[in-house]
């Protein structure tokens, strides 16, 4: 198929250039969707947190009842070695997963011995720190005793995917998405900070939305800047009233927000202290 970026995807012990299909129709993943993966990001010759989320993976997998295969260690060298693949300071997303082959006693349940990995590591820009506009979205996050919150699990995304598809219906980027209490818990792609009379804050994270690796790393960050970054629970309407709000993930890192609903904002000194501090980080390692 054409019209996907360079790609070279590690699986069964090489690398394959392109995006060669390799899942069934009997795949259990394809089927019941027990597949987990995450995400890191290369860009100017750096992979900041690269440990971290190849660690990520292999908790997720053992929350979806998958067989962890590859140590956390040989996932980072994997990673390096594809990178090397591409031109130098190619802005790339690596993307390490597991999934389930075959059913195990029932259809249902995966059968964990037929855990599968593979690795791909594909072209993909960094979004220009433009700024986004958000909404609110009307729907809800689970809980964790109705979804594998805890894991970054496919299976997860298709609650995300229909509520950005119609916030984008409506003119927006993103959505805030609140929990089942009505708390705000994060955007449908990405964790949420806001800053009111010189306080930052960010939904605590309290179980119903994954706890990000960038979330955590930037609320280190300003911790360690002195920013006292406050983990809180917050409605619609502290975002309605908040002075700036930024966004934080591995795809973007650090983005402001421009818009909520019909309100217009401007990046502020939260937003651009962070993604500096994200910046000198990513460097650093």
């Amino acid at each position: 198929m054409s019209g996907w970026s360079q790609t070279f995807t590690f699986l069964d012990g090489e690398w394959i250039e392109g995006n060669k299909p390799f899942i069934g129709a009997r795949t259990h993943a394809f089927w019941l969707g027990s597949s987990v993966f995450d995400g890191a990001r290369a860009f100017e010759g750096v992979t900041p947190d690269l440990d971290k989320h190849c660690a990520r993976l292999n908790h997720s997998a053992k929350t979806m009842w998958l067989k962890p295969t590859v140590s956390e260690a040989a996932m980072v060298e994997l990673a390096r070695e594809g990178v090397r693949k591409f031109a130098p300071g190619a802005e790339l997303y690596i993307r390490p997963m597991y999934w389930a082959e075959r059913s195990g006693v029932t259809s249902v349940p995966p059968d964990p011995e037929s855990t599968r990995f593979c690795l791909s590591i594909y072209e993909a820009p960094l979004p220009q720190p433009t700024g986004i506009a958000i909404t609110r979205s009307g729907f809800a996050k689970p809980l964790g005793i109705t979804m594998p919150i805890d894991a970054k699990a496919g299976c997860l995304y298709p609650n995300n995917a229909r509520a950005l598809l119609e916030a984008r219906s409506r003119g927006f980027d993103n959505c805030l998405m609140c929990d089942m209490l009505g708390n705000v818990a994060e955007l449908a792609t990405a964790n949420v900070f806001m800053a009111k009379g010189g306080v930052v804050m960010t939904p605590a994270a309290n179980g119903t939305f994954l706890n990000g690796v960038t979330r955590q790393r930037v609320l280190r960050l300003l911790r360690g800047d002195g920013k006292d970054p406050r983990e809180a629970t917050l409605g619609f309407a502290d975002f309605d009233e908040a002075d700036e709000i930024f966004v934080v993930g591995n795809f973007g890192k650090v983005t402001p927000v421009r818009r909520i609903d019909g309100r217009d904002l401007q990046p502020g000194p939260f937003y651009r202290r962070a993604r500096e501090l994200y910046w000198e980080f990513a460097h650093s390692q």
